[in-house]
């Protein structure tokens, strides 16, 4: 029977545990409900009074927002993508100034 009386009170103290838990995680969604970015509420309104749209109703913010989520831990491949297109950026530039080039050329003649 020790045993058993063992048991119930582990029981017991569990149950007592999961109450606990359960009231936070109830106090966690309320508050959650009322406005998870409470926040940034009082710096919305220093930029509006600023006369700024917030950064928040920006497009590309939203945009940039996803892709890093998008690309948070794959940073190789970050840094790959990067460098590529740094790359293909500035072959991009010599490209349009040897075409500037060649029109100013046949301009000439």
């Amino acid at each position: 029977m020790r045993r058993a009386g063992e048991l119930e009170a582990r029981r017991q103290e569990l149950l007592a545990r999961c109450e606990v838990q359960r009231a936070e995680l109830a106090a966690r969604v309320a508050e959650l409900r009322q406005g998870p970015f409470r926040w940034s509420r009082s710096v919305a309104a220093a930029v509006q009074i600023a006369g700024a749209t917030p950064a928040v109703r920006h497009p590309l913010a939203w945009v940039t927002a996803v892709v890093s989520l998008m690309l948070l831990g794959r940073t190789r491949e970050v840094l790959t993508f990067l460098l590529w297109a740094r790359s293909l950026l500035a072959l991009l530039a010599r490209a349009t100034e040897v075409l500037s080039l060649i029109g100013s050329l046949r301009r000439t003649r």
